[in-house]
C-alpha cells in the first residue's frame, strides 16, 4: 500500500483523535448497515451451500471452541491420555453445529494421534445436517511445534538472524508439511507485529524490527506455507498475527494498552500485513489489545477501513483466545457476553476463538433474531470461513496420513540444522579466539548449557515450552553437542564447583540467558540478567581463562557488564531443535558464522532505541552527537572470514528511483557467508527522517578470494513515508547511500 484514500484516513483518524467507545459501537453497528450493498464474492459451491443453511449453521460455523471442551476431562485438567468424549462430541460439532476446533489440550500428540481424533471430529460434523466439515487451527510457530518428534526450526526472530528469505521459505514449506502430516490444515503463524520494544515477551516471535527485513522473511515464510494451491497435501492456509499494534505496548509487557500515532500506524505496522496480503494470506488474527483506547476487536475502522477496504484483504478474520469476553472483564466496553459479541460480530470479527464458552452460538443466533447484528454481516462471515474451507479442500477426501513418508526426515532435520547455523550471530571474538580445536579442554558451564527446552523456547510440545517430557528425542543440548564431538575433553560443573573446575580447562564456554516463556507469563521488570548468572561469568573471567559467552535469548538481555572481559561472544535467538549442533559447529568452525542481528541490541535497560531512530536521538547528555549507543546496532554480525566492499555506484534511474551496486570479496581464508545492506538517508523531509532506513538487503556466499556485484533496484515507492496528510508520499532531494563502510549521495 502507497496511496491512501483521504476519505478513508478521515474514518481511520476519528480513532485515532480518540472516539469514546459507546459512539465508535454505535458507528459501528450503523455503518456495517450501511456500507454492506453487495454480497461478500463466493463460489457456486459454496453459494449453493449457504442457501441451504440455517441461522443455527451459520452462526455454528462462526464458532471457534478448543479441543478441551470435547474430550475427558475438565478445560485445562484433560484425562490422560487423551481421549475424546463422546456425548461432548455430539452437542459441540452435531446439536451445536460449532464449525472449527483449535489448540492441543495442553501438549503434543503424536501424529497418529492427531489424524486418529481429527477423523473422529469430521465423523460427527458429517451428520448435522449440513454435513460441513470442521476447520482445524493449530498454532504452528517454529515448526509443527505440536507435534510430537516434528522438525523443529528457529524461532522466527532467530530466522530473521539468518538475513535468508529462502530459509524462511523452507520453513514454511517443511511446517506445512509436517502440519498437513498431522491431518490438520490451519496453522496460526506468521507473527508479523514489528518487534521494537526489547521489553516484549512476544519479540522473539516476530522477524525483528525492520519493516523492509520484515516483509521479506514474512512473504517468503508464506509461500513456503501456502505455495500456489493451499489444498495442496503438503500446504496449509497461513494466519497474520496480530492486526493491527500489539507489539508496542507503552510498559512492554503484553495484551497492554497502546498508543500509536496514526503516521506510525501505517509506516511501521501496517506494511507487513500488506506485503502478506499481497502475497496471499488466507486469515488474519486480531490484536488483542487495546489502541488509542479502544479494543482492536471491537474497532471496524482498523478491522474494515484499514484492513478490507484500503489493505484490500478478503479472507478469513479471527480472533486471539477468548478475546470477546475480555471486552467485558478486561476493556470494560460491554455489558455482558451477549453485548461483547455484538461489539465484536459488527466490527467485523468472522470467527470467535471463544474457546471454552459453548453460549457463543446460541447468544449470536439471538442476536440476529433481535436485529442487533445483521443477517448480511453472518452471511459475509460464513461466506469467508466456507471459502476457506473450499480453498483447503476440506469437501473432498482426506489425503492418506501414512503417504507422509518425509515427515522429520533427514533432510527436513538438516535444513533446520542450516537455519539454526546461519541464525547464530558473532558479535565479539577478540584474537581470533574462535573458532577452537576439538583437542581443547573446555569446562562447560551456565543455566543454558544442558537444556534443549531453552534452545526451542515457548510453543515447544507445551504453551510455556518448560516440559522436557515433550522435547524431540535424540536431539542435543550445547553440552551434549559438544561432548559428543570432543568427548572427555568437555568438562562441565555446577556454579558451586565452576572455579576450581577451571583449572583444569583451556578455555570456558558460558551458557546464560533466558529460560523459555510467552506471552503473559514471560512479562518481565527490566531486562538486566539475573544476578546469578553474572556473578557466575565474573568468577569463570576472574579465573584467567579464556571466556567464551554463548548467550541463549528471546529477547536482548543486558551482557554490558560482561563484555569486556570475554573473549568472544556468541548471540542465538532461541535456535530450536538444532540449536545445540549449530553452536558446537561454530565454535569448531566446521560452520562459519554468518547471522546479523535482526534488533538492535541495547546496553542498558532504559535505553531503548531501535536502529532507524531520528537525529534528535543522537543529542547527547553533553550536547554531543553520540546519543545513539547500543551495545550492538542492527545488522552487526562478525565472520571467521573478512569481505572487503568496493567501487559502490549509485545511479538515478529512468524510474526515479535509484540503481544501486557494489562489489563484495571474500579476502579472508574461509568461504563464507556476507550479508550486503543497503541503508538509506533522507537528508531533508517534511516529515522528519529518520538516521537511515534498511532499503535492500542480500546474502551472499563467497569462497575464499571470490568476489561478486551486488545489484539493488531502490524504487520511489521504496523511499516514499507517510506524511503530514497521512498519505504515502515521496519527495525528491538528496539521499545518502551506506553498503559497509562505503558511501555515496544522490539526488532524485
Amino acid at each position: 500500500m502507497k496511496l491512501l484514500h483521504s476519505y478513508y484516513l478521515l474514518l481511520i483518524a476519528c480513532f485515532i483523535i480518540g472516539c469514546n467507545s459507546s459512539s465508535v459501537l454505535s458507528d459501528s453497528q450503523n455503518r456495517v448497515a450501511n456500507v454492506e450493498t453487495e454480497e461478500s464474492p463466493v463460489s457456486p459451491f459454496v453459494k449453493d451451500l449457504m442457501s441451504k443453511m440455517t441461522l443455527a449453521d451459520k452462526v455454528g460455523e462462526m464458532t471457534q471452541l478448543s479441543v478441551d471442551v470435547i474430550s475427558v476431562g475438565d478445560p485445562y485438567n484433560l484425562k490422560e491420555p487423551h481421549t475424546l468424549d463422546v456425548a461432548k462430541l455430539k452437542n459441540i460439532l452435531v446439536d451445536l453445529r460449532v464449525g472449527s476446533i483449535l489448540n492441543c489440550g495442553g501438549h503434543a500428540y503424536t501424529k497418529e494421534h492427531w489424524n486418529a481424533i481429527i477423523d473422529t471430529m469430521q465423523s460427527y460434523a458429517k451428520q448435522k445436517d449440513s454435513g460441513i466439515p470442521v476447520l482445524y487451527g493449530i498454532d504452528a510457530i517454529h515448526g509443527t511445534n505440536y507435534t510430537q518428534g516434528s522438525t523443529l526450526f528457529p524461532q522466527q526472530l532467530g530466522q530473521a538472524a539468518t538475513w535468508n528469505p529462502a530459509l524462511a521459505k523452507t520453513c514454511g514449506e517443511v511446517t506445512a508439511y509436517e502440519t498437513r502430516a498431522s491431518g490438520i490444515p490451519w496453522a496460526f503463524s506468521p507473527v508479523l507485529d514489528i518487534g521494537r520494544d526489547a521489553r516484549w515477551p512476544r519479540l522473539w516471535e516476530t522477524y525483528g524490527e525492520d519493516t523492509h527485513l520484515a516483509k521479506a522473511m514474512a512473504t517468503a515464510y508464506i509461500s513456503g506455507m501456502e505455495g500456489d494451491d493451499i489444498s495442496a497435501a503438503d500446504k496449509v492456509a497461513s494466519c497474520m498475527k496480530h492486526f493491527l499494534g500489539y507489539s508496542v505496548t507503552l510498559r512492554g509487557k503484553d495484551r497492554g494498552q497502546a498508543w500509536i500515532p496514526e503516521r506510525q500506524l501505517l509506516e511501521y505496522f501496517t506494511p507487513t500485513f500488506q506485503a502478506a496480503i499481497d502475497a496471499g494470506a488466507k486469515t488474519v488474527m486480531i490484536n488483542s489489545g487495546e489502541m488509542n483506547g479502544i479494543p482492536v476487536h471491537a474497532n471496524e475502522k482498523i478491522l474494515v477501513d484499514l484492513l478490507r477496504t484500503k489493505l484490500g484483504f478478503e479472507g478469513l478474520a479471527v480472533t486471539d483466545w477468548e478475546d470477546v469476553g475480555y471486552l467485558v472483564n478486561r476493556h470494560k466496553i460491554a455489558t455482558d457476553f451477549k453485548d461483547a459479541i455484538r461489539i465484536a460480530i459488527n466490527a467485523g470479527i468472522d470467527m470467535a476463538m471463544v474457546p471454552m464458552d459453548a453460549s457463543f452460538p446460541v447468544l449470536l443466533k439471538e442476536l440476529v433474531e433481535e436485529g442487533k447484528v445483521s443477517e448480511r454481516r453472518i452471511d459475509e462471515a460464513v461466506g469467508r470461513i466456507l471459502s476457506l474451507k473450499e480453498e483447503l479442500g476440506l469437501f473432498k477426501p482426506t489425503q492418506d496420513p501414512t503417504s507422509y513418508t518425509e515427515f522429520a526426515s533427514k533432510a527436513s532435520q538438516a535444513k533446520a540444522l542450516t537455519t539454526a547455523e546461519e541464525s547464530i550471530v558473532l558479535v565479539k571474538n577478540d584474537d581470533n579466539t574462535l573458532p577452537l580445536s576439538t583437542e581443547s579442554k573446555i569446562l562447560v558451564v551456565g543455566k543454558n548449557a544442558n537444556t534443549l527446552n531453552s534452545l526451542n523456547g515457548g510453543w515447544t510440545g507445551t504453551w510455556q515450552g518448560t516440559d522436557a517430557k515433550y522435547n524431540t528425542p535424540g536431539k542435543r543440548t550445547i553440552l551434549e553437542a559438544l561432548q559428543h564431538r570432543s568427548g572427555a575433553k568437555i568438562m562441565t560443573a555446577t556454579a558451586d564447583d565452576a572455579v576450581s573446575a577451571a583449572a583444569s580447562a583451556e578455555v570456558i564456554v558460558a551458557c546464560i540467558g533466558e529460560t523459555p516463556y510467552t506471552e503473559k507469563p514471560g512479562d518481565i521488570d527490566d531486562l538486566d540478567l539475573d544476578a546469578d548468572q553474572v556473578a557466575l561469568v565474573e568468577a569463570m573471567q576472574e579465573t584467567g581463562k579464556p571466556v567464551i559467552l554463548v548467550v541463549i535469548e528471546g529477547r536482548p538481555r543486558i551482557v554490558r557488564e560482561l563484555v569486556d572481559a570475554s573473549k568472544a561472544i556468541m548471540i542465538g535467538f532461541l535456535p530450536g531443535d538444532e540449536g545445540g549442533e549449530a553452536i558446537t559447529n561454530i565454535l569448531y568452525g566446521e560452520a562459519n558464522p554468518s547471522g546479523r542481528l535482526p534488533i538492535t541490541y541495547p546496553k542498558y535497560s532504559n535505553d531503548l532505541v531501535t536502529y532507524d531512530h531520528k537525529g534528535t536521538d543522537l543529542v547527547h547528555r553533553d550536547f554531543s552527537m553520540n546519543g545513539f549507543n547500543p551495545q550492538w546496532e542492527f545488522g552487526y554480525g562478525l565472520s571467521y572470514t573478512t569481505f572487503e566492499y568496493s567501487a559502490l555506484s549509485v545511479m538515478k534511474n529512468m524510474a526515479g528511483g535509484m540503481d544501486v551496486s557494489v562489489t563484495v570479496t571474500n579476502t579472508g581464508d574461509l568461504a563464507g557467508k556476507e550479508v550486503v545492506q543497503v541503508f538509506v538517508t533522507d537528508e531533508v523531509a517534511s516529515i522528519t527522517p529518520a538516521v537511515k532506513r534498511l532499503r535492500g538487503f542480500e546474502k551472499l556466499a563467497l569462497e575464499p578470494g571470490a568476489s561478486t556485484t551486488s545489484k539493488f533496484v531502490i524504487t520511489k515507492e521504496d523511499l516514499s513515508f507517510v506524511g503530514r496528510d497521512n498519505n504515502w508520499i515521496f519527495e525528491p532531494g538528496d539521499f545518502t547511500v551506506r553498503v559497509g563502510s562505503l558511501v555515496e549521495k544522490v539526488k532524485l
